[in-house]
């Protein structure tokens, strides 16, 4: 069992910025990967951004890429994602979650999530 606790959503005005958290409380198998999805009211849930637990290499959606960063701390088992640049468009609950591949993309890739931290960016 693998528990994971997200944290640093809140209200932003657009062009803001953000840094999620997600503290994985077990410790974990370092091979795989780690994500962050989100969700929209009214919508499916959609893949965000992936890092490899161990090798730093990351994978962003297209919408994302150049505006957020995901990175690892792995002495404080933590994954972050700083958004920058928020667009009205990227308000939703935001989930992180650990993978079962080296660098999971797709949401059966994913076995743990967390519990979800509200994004909220106002025009």
């Amino acid at each position: 069992q693998v528990e994971l606790v997200a944290s640093g959503g809140g209200l932003v005005q657009t062009g803001g910025s953000l840094r999620l958290s997600c503290l994985v409380a077990e410790r974990t198998d370092s091979s795989f990967g780690m994500g962050w999805f989100r969700q929209a009211p009214g919508k499916e849930r959609e893949f965000v951004a992936a890092i490899s637990w161990k090798g730093g290499v990351t994978y962003y959606q297209n919408s994302v890429k150049g505006r957020f960063t995901i990175s690892r701390d792995n002495a404080k088992n933590t994954v972050y994602l700083q958004m920058n640049s928020l667009k009205p468009e990227d308000t939703a609950v935001y989930y992180c979650a650990h993978g079962t591949t080296y660098l999971p993309r797709t949401l059966d890739e994913y076995d743990y999530w967390g519990q979800g931290t509200q994004v909220t960016v106002s025009s």
